[in-house]
């Protein structure tokens, strides 16, 4: 067991042999968009991109299904069309669905558990950011704020689609060119939102600290008006109770700003550490990565500045 319960890593990681180690990792949720396509899709984004942050590829996925018996009944099909979503985005990162289980639940679920494969030296995990290194983040923040303002009937429709869209956005190609970028260190960012994520990184990392700079952090089109509307789901509170005591933010940023940074995010990019030298490859193999902070000699805190 190279990667297992002894750190809060994305995935395990088993090693077959000298060129062949697995990862495993599962993940599900109930809708957070109101296409049932669209949620397949998303959710199963959200479970492979826990495979490409450990530097791997999908071999084949297994189907968790959570569902009344009444939607699965009925003849609108929803839950084929979060099946097929869900399908069609493990064939896109070149797997497989390869079965599944369902149970019925009064709220609807759905998810993967996903095998993938890695060579042992391409391993990637939280823990081995060095100081010096940029910090690049691979998709927009923003996603929990609008889903949420979404539940409550006030999103416009262009912010929807955005969202939508980057959430559907494997994170593949970003992998790839962290890999070819020769990055330390990397993770994708979920539920714990950019901040919970970052303190993962640079409290398993030996005397760091994360310095990021908010003028430089790219946000979905309307993720500060919806914001300012209170839009807000529970895990926000959640995650600043536990990770606020290990982050600092400078007097200027707002409290909208820091209650949309601790706010959990769906399906988010690649938060990924790379030597300086190496940025350029990153943003040329990547499009999508911008540079949003760097990793200072430190104890495992989090700092946001102007």
């Amino acid at each position: 067991m190279l990667v297992g319960i002894f750190t809060a890593d994305d995935a395990a990681v088993y090693q077959l042999n000298e060129r062949q180690a697995i990862i495993t990792t599962t993940d599900f949720f109930p809708p957070v968009v109101d296409d049932p396509y669209d949620f397949g899709a998303i959710a199963a984004a959200n479970a492979m991109s826990d495979i490409y942050a450990m530097g791997g590829e999908v071999l084949f996925a297994i189907n968790l299904v959570a569902f009344p018996d009444n939607l699965v009944r009925e003849e609108s099909g929803i839950l084929r069309e979060v099946l097929r979503g869900g399908a069609e985005k493990v064939k896109e990162g070149g797997g497989v669905i390869a079965g599944g289980h369902s149970v019925n639940d009064k709220e609807p679920k759905y998810g993967l558990a996903v095998t993938g494969i890695v060579d042992p030296a391409n391993v990637k995990v939280k823990g081995a950011c060095q100081p010096g290194d940029v910090l690049l983040l691979t998709k927009p923040l923003g996603v929990g704020v609008i889903t949420t303002a979404l539940k409550r009937q006030l999103t416009k429709d262009e912010d929807i689609v955005t969202a939508v869209a980057s959430m559907k956005q494997l994170n593949r190609q970003a992998a790839h060119a962290a890999l070819k970028a020769n990055a330390h260190a990397m993770t994708d960012i979920t539920g714990f939102g950019l901040l919970g994520h970052a303190y993962e990184m640079a409290s398993q990392s030996a005397g760091v600290d994360f310095r990021f700079f908010a003028s430089q952090l790219p946000w979905l089109p309307g993720t500060f008006n919806y914001g300012e509307m209170g839009a807000f789901p529970g895990g926000m509170g959640n995650n600043m109770q536990h990770f606020s005591p290990h982050v600092s933010f400078a007097d200027s940023i707002s409290q909208l700003w820091r209650d949309t940074l601790f706010t959990p995010e769906t399906s988010g990019g690649l938060l990924v550490a790379v030597a300086p030298e190496h940025v350029e490859t990153m943003q040329q193999l990547c499009e999508t990565a911008d540079v949003i902070g760097e990793v200072i000699p430190g104890t495992g805190h989090i700092r946001i500045e102007t």
